[in-house]
């Protein structure tokens, strides 16, 4: 029974049919490895991974093959070992559908490990530098959908200090329980995880969100905690209403506090870390092991064996359904997450990434096409649902007309992408669609005036330097004159004056002649 606590209330939200029960039937099952492995070097928030292998390179299981350049970055780790057969462009899961450049790797079939770093096993006595320096060799990044390397977001020094470490097992769109069979399978790792993140950011409580529709997993989690010598990490159940699983949505239902606007949860005394995020820790610091596979919900009608599956990272989509049984003949379209929040794949050859989370092989009936937009009739539904407080309506005119300044003030950066306003809509208008469009406009337009705004600084500096250097060289000029004039001792300035009074004597001389030749002629 989850220990009673105070809750709070978001505004909005929506009840959903949550279709958990299809993919909950079966423990996680550990697929066997495909032919190849393709690994996309942006699988996380921030820069590309660069490679560190070659083409016909031979690699071993938990190798390092691209390495993180940046500090917002995530290395990425070979899944087993075998040989480097390709770098160049591969199709990703994106919603553009495009490629983009991957490593692929061609497994042997051994399954080698390469030579691991010693696990911490007791990690209280270690530094929170050296603790999240093991999570960032890992290439941890949130799992629940995010990706944001997780040794950045753990680094909360400039933030001030934590009080509430908030963990995210709401796992609240439909469809999705890859979250819900890790907390009943690993429940003992997601607390170990758990632990070292509050050693890491020193919080004094840790509240783990987890919905009422999930008891099974909530049950997993109070045995593991009773077993913890933590006494401070409380199982908190709260209401199933989507998107309680919003960062900003849980940690107001468990704390009441806001995160403010352009805010981070830090600037609250907040971090909220995803469950299996908190399991793939433990696996860096008590085993010494990098993130190369993930659970993955593969479910839906259009599918025959729905379930949870462990994946290699970097394994074909295609493999995977075919490993849950294929596709059904009700497969009408393949989602990569949920209903809500998830996108259309275009080509089912995409490689599993960090942020795959689940596959939806959607019926015609679970995912309807979209249906004719029609004007908007004002009905204020969209507001009503908006677990962010936002004004979607007046979001979506501005944005429709292009104006982006006005948008920006109905805090449109604000809105998290859930999906409910185009849920309730009556008019069929993909509002999501007209947000996400003026945010990649609006990024767009920043992206083109930081590089005006450093042309022109680097023109103005261009300009400032040459007249610098003008100024140098007439103080040169000046100084030079100068010192000659000092070492002459004022002989120069002499010879001018008795250079004029010679020139002048000249003239009058000139004057003189001129003026007796004159009178000569006269006389004759």
């Amino acid at each position: 029974m989850a220990e009673q606590r105070k809750l709070w209330s978001f505004h909005g939200g929506l009840h959903l049919d949550d279709h958990k029960s299809e993919s909950t039937q079966k423990p996680v099952q550990p697929l066997p490895l495909p032919d190849r492995l393709t690994l996309p070097l942006h699988q996380h928030i921030g820069q590309n991974a660069e490679p560190v292998v070659g083409v016909g390179e031979l690699v071993k299981k938990g190798q390092v093959v691209a390495r993180a350049p940046d500090y917002v970055s995530a290395s990425i780790h070979a899944p087993t070992s075998g040989r480097v057969i390709e770098i160049g462009n591969q199709p990703i899961p994106h919603p553009s559908g495009l490629s983009d450049t991957c490593i692929v790797i061609e497994p042997d079939g051994q399954d080698s490990w390469t030579q691991l770093p010693e696990p911490i096993g007791d990690f209280r006595n270690e530094t929170a530098a050296d603790l999240r320096e093991r999570i960032r060799w890992a290439g941890i990044v949130g799992l629940g959908g995010a990706a944001f390397p997780t040794a950045v977001k753990v680094n909360t020094g400039g933030s001030g200090p934590i009080e509430t470490l908030v963990i995210n097992a709401a796992e609240c769109e439909p469809y999705i329980t890859c979250d819900d069979v890790l907390m009943r399978e690993r429940a003992r790792d997601i607390v170990d995880g758990i632990e070292i993140i509050r050693q890491i950011v020193g919080a004094r409580e840790c509240l783990i969100g987890i919905e009422d529709n999930k008891p099974e997993a909530a049950e997993a989690l109070h045995q593991a905690i009773a077993r913890s010598p933590d006494n401070v990490i409380q199982v908190v159940t709260v209401p199933t209403l989507y998107p309680s699983g919003g960062e900003k949505q849980l940690i107001r239902l468990l704390t009441g506090r806001e995160v403010p606007s352009h805010g981070l949860p830090a600037d609250i005394g907040v971090l909220c870390q995803n469950v299996a995020t908190t399991a793939a820790v433990a696996d860096a610091v008590l085993r010494g092991l990098p993130l190369i596979d993930r659970v993955v919900t593969v479910t839906g009608q259009g599918v025959r064996q729905p379930g949870n599956f462990r994946v290699a990272l970097g394994t074909p989509i295609e493999f995977v359904i075919t490993q849950s049984g294929g596709y059904s003949e009700q497969a009408h379209e393949l989602l990569l997450g949920g209903p809500m929040m998830g996108f259309a794949l275009h080509d089912d050859q995409a490689p599993v990434t960090k942020a795959t989370n689940c596959l939806l092989a959607a019926s015609l009936q679970e995912a309807p096409g979209p249906q004719p937009e029609r004007p908007c009739i004002r009905c204020g539904e969209c507001a009503k649902v908006c677990p962010a407080d936002l004004l979607p309506q007046q979001m979506f005119w501005h944005a429709r007309a292009h104006d982006f300044d006005r948008v920006q003030e109905y805090h449109l950066f604000d809105c998290i992408e859930c999906g409910c306003c185009a849920y309730v809509c009556p008019a069929h208008i993909p509002l999501v669609h007209y947000y996400r469009y003026a945010k990649t406009e609006i990024w767009t337009l920043e992206r083109e005036r930081r590089k005006s705004d450093l042309a022109r600084r680097r023109h103005d500096a261009r300009q400032e330097r040459l007249e610098r250097l003008e100024r140098e060289r007439k103080s040169r000029l000046r100084k030079k004159k100068e010192a000659l004039d000092k070492k002459s001792g004022g002989s120069a300035a002499a010879s001018k004056k008795a250079a004029i009074a010679a020139a002048m004597k000249r003239v009058a001389d000139k004057k003189a002649a001129q003026q007796a030749e004159t009178q000569t002629s006269g006389s004759e």
